[in-house]
């Protein structure tokens, strides 16, 4: 009896429709990926450091009410013009880069003051912006806190 010795022959793999898959994985991701929009105003989050400096930085507090009405350090600015506000600024802050604004808006504030106070520090040069929040730490208990919101 003659035995048959069978060769062996290694399967053949088709790369072609694992490549199909990929590309159109690819575009999918392309497609469905979202872009960040760009605005004026670069956010540069700040890092922290155990180490505290002692540097004179003036603190200059805006606080904006309910009907959207500008208080510079607890004194009501006439009107809610921009040049208005540019210029109650001029008199309170005499060099733009070494002051540090602080703008507490009431939580009932119209969102178009919150951005003209921010233009108008943006347009004075005013490079350390920070927003006023209060954060709930207990059913009780509320502190005051100042979030850093970016600088150009």
């Amino acid at each position: 009896m003659k035995l048959r010795h069978k060769e062996r022959q290694d399967p053949d793999i088709n790369l072609t429709p694992l490549i199909d898959v990929v590309f159109l994985l690819l575009i999918f991701f392309m497609v469905s990926t979202t872009f960040t929009r760009e605005s004026e105003i670069s956010i540069n989050l700040p890092e922290s450091s155990a180490e505290t400096t002692e540097t004179e930085q003036t603190t200059v507090d805006l606080s904006i009410d309910s009907q959207g009405r500008f208080y510079l350090n607890n004194k009501q600015v006439i009107n809610t013009s921009i040049n208005t506000l540019i210029k109650a600024l001029k008199l309170v802050i005499k060099e733009p880069q070494e002051v540090s604004l602080i703008i507490s808006a009431d939580g009932q504030t119209p969102h178009q003051a919150v951005v003209t106070a921010m233009d108008a520090a943006r347009q004075l040069g005013i490079t350390r912006l920070s927003i006023a929040t209060r954060q709930s730490s207990g059913p009780n208990r509320v502190q005051q806190q100042a979030q850093p919101q970016g600088s150009e």
